[in-house]
């Protein structure tokens, strides 16, 4: 490990030289390093996000809502979510790149799930796999941690399920917070490099945290957790319309956009554009 400062927080520090990889996540939570993740979708935002020092990037199956338009994350397919894993661990030198497995893709047993998570890592370049679901998916976890797949498992509100949960709804109220508590240790035993832990009481997230020894990422989940994550959209204001409660907007480049995009048709519309510096 290098003594030079690093972009990954505050001290103690842990920056690996190279490529993230998951014992410096394990080694960030050991030291009580804090770390953050976005989402990323494409070549431009990756390489962003990765010069700004972002240690994990998650190609999530929120790219059905923020990259095709669908209402839910349920309709993305394996085949529309490989190319943007490509892209984005094609275009980043540091961050670990994690893949969403999609809904349908996983949970009919654990081969299936192995078969798909090969497809991205193969096809994809992608460094490790994040799925959805309490401990009926304890088989799945096993068997991705068996054959060398580094597995994030999912837990609290599970947008996959959102029609069984009956819509965007906290989790882990009440007695359903041991739940969710035993749920995490079982995915660590099972193998899971990591927990992420959406929508639930930030008492819930902080329990889960000290309960396991693996990195927890939270979202709507508390400060307590070992890591936060945001979809990048959300993040950097290009959401139309109202936002999360879990979400800090940090710049407004929807605004930015509009504008550009405006000054660009009234100097197409004056013949301002393109003058004679942009002329051969």
């Amino acid at each position: 490990m290098s003594d030079q400062p690093s972009p990954y927080g505050s001290a103690p520090q842990v920056q690996p030289a190279a490529r993230v990889r998951i014992p410096h996540l394990k080694q960030m939570k050991a030291q009580g390093q804090k770390w953050a993740m976005l989402t990323a979708y494409d070549m431009y935002s990756a390489a962003i996000f990765d010069e700004a020092g972002i240690p994990v990037l998650l190609v999530g199956d929120s790219a059905s809502n923020n990259v095709y338009g669908n209402e839910s994350t349920l309709a993305i397919t394996v085949d529309e979510l490989i190319p943007l894993v490509r892209a984005v661990s094609r275009s980043t030198q540091r961050a670990l790149v994690i893949a969403d497995l999609p809904f349908g893709s996983y949970q009919a047993c654990a081969e299936q799930c192995f078969h798909t998570a090969v497809r991205f890592m193969k096809e994809a370049g992608a460094h490790a796999v994040k799925l959805e679901g309490g401990i009926e998916m304890l088989p799945q976890v096993e068997k991705l941690s068996r054959s060398g797949i580094p597995v994030m498992a999912h837990i609290g509100f599970t947008p996959q399920m959102e029609h069984q949960l009956g819509g965007y709804r906290v989790q882990g109220r009440g007695e359903d917070a041991q739940r969710l508590i035993d749920s995490a240790k079982a995915f660590e035993a099972a193998g899971a490099f990591a927990i992420l832990i959406e929508m639930v009481p930030g008492d819930v997230g902080r329990a889960i945290t000290e309960a396991v020894s693996i990195p927890t990422v939270g979202i709507g989940a508390g400060n307590q957790c070992d890591a936060q994550v945001l979809v990048w959209q959300d993040m950097a204001g290009l959401r139309n319309g109202r936002l999360p409660r879990f979400v800090k907007q940090y710049a407004d480049l929807r605004s930015v956009l509009h504008n550009a995009a405006k000054d660009f048709a009234d100097d197409v519309s004056a013949g301002i554009f393109p003058g004679p510096e942009h002329t051969f």
